[in-house]
């Protein structure tokens, strides 16, 4: 099966692409490179033996996201990690945020449904959970207000993902990290 992975040059996305290769999916990621590097392909071409194929363009241009799809229709599944990431850039530059990591979002959906696509794995973010009132924080913790426009679009971004999935034929799962980190 083919993956799209979107931001799959960025920390997360490039450690799922490796893992992806490894147990044998074809992955095709789509990247802007606003907060990476192309030179990420050829790190993951070393560990797996493959060199992932990558496009660069950005999921925020409809007209080149809807090429994209029409051009890869044998992808069999979505895993979302594109969008901007930086609580206090986010504070400082709120609707960079929403305009980037709302408006990708709602083209890579309509492209989904468009192309028949069913299934989206969302890199959402353990901001969702606001500032807890009890710990350890669970997946039954509710969601409380976000304390930065980052957190907020990981929120937003989940609601249209849900509605998506309510009003078509996509299954989705919405992963919430806390401060990943690691190395090959």
């Amino acid at each position: 099966m083919k993956i799209l992975v979107t931001g799959g040059t960025g920390y997360i996305g490039s450690h799922t692409v490796v893992e992806l290769q490894q147990q044998g999916y074809e992955v095709i990621i789509v990247d802007n490179l606003s907060n990476s590097s192309a030179g990420v392909i050829e790190r993951i071409a070393m560990i797996t033996g493959i060199k992932p194929e990558l496009q660069v363009f950005d999921l925020c241009d409809p007209v080149k996201t809807e090429r994209f799809f029409s051009e890869n229709q044998d992808i069999g599944a979505v895993i979302h990690f594109a969008a901007y990431k930086s609580v206090g850039e986010s504070v400082k530059n709120p609707l960079k945020y929403y305009k980037n990591n709302l408006l990708s979002t709602v083209n890579l959906l309509e492209s989904m449904v468009r192309q028949g696509i069913r299934s989206i794995a969302f890199s959402s973010s353990c901001t969702v959970y606001g500032q807890p009132e009890t710990l350890p924080v669970t997946e039954n913790s509710p969601l409380l207000k976000a304390e930065s426009p980052y957190g907020n679009t990981k929120k937003i971004m989940e609601d249209m993902i849900a509605d998506a999935v309510n009003a078509s034929d996509i299954t989705a799962i919405s992963l919430r990290y806390f401060n990943p980190i690691g190395a090959h």
